[in-house]
């Protein structure tokens, strides 16, 4: 996963847990404002994500060593948010699409396509009835 996949999953999985458990986050004391942006802490961002992404828990203690700035780790993993306003922004956005492209904007991952195999033959299927491509004579099996 590259740096820029990264972000976008951790962005997505923060927005996501955020929205799931807004509730009670809100009533906490935790929520700062930086950059004009109000949210949570930085470390306790860092801590729902770790539990939710396992690739932030490899690459954590690497950037920790970088910067033991919990606030300067947010920006660098574009963070640095209100989590209110972007999903506002996506719920405003996913509104005005149109209803074919909705299914774009969200903030699930999307369903994995499934798509049905055909049907097994039955065991008595006779493949020697096969009339060969373009119905002539000489594509048909002989006996």
């Amino acid at each position: 996963m590259n740096s820029k996949q990264l972000k976008r999953s951790l962005k997505i999985k923060w927005l996501t847990y955020y929205r799931d458990n807004r509730e009670w986050i809100d009533k906490l004391g935790i929520w700062v404002t930086s950059n004009g942006h109000r949210r949570p802490a930085s470390g306790f961002i860092l801590g729902a994500l770790s539990s939710l992404e396992p690739d932030l828990t490899t690459l954590l203690p690497l950037v920790v060593d970088l910067s033991s700035n919990p606030d300067r780790i947010i920006s660098a993993l574009g963070l640095d948010i209100s989590p209110v306003k972007e999903l506002e922004a996506l719920e405003k956005a996913h509104k005005l699409l149109p209803s074919s492209a909705q299914t774009e904007v969200s903030l699930a991952a999307p369903e994995p396509l499934t798509i049905d195999a055909p049907s097994p033959l039955p065991a008595n299927y006779d493949d020697e009835a096969c009339s060969g491509a373009g119905g002539r004579e000489i594509d048909r099996p002989r006996p």
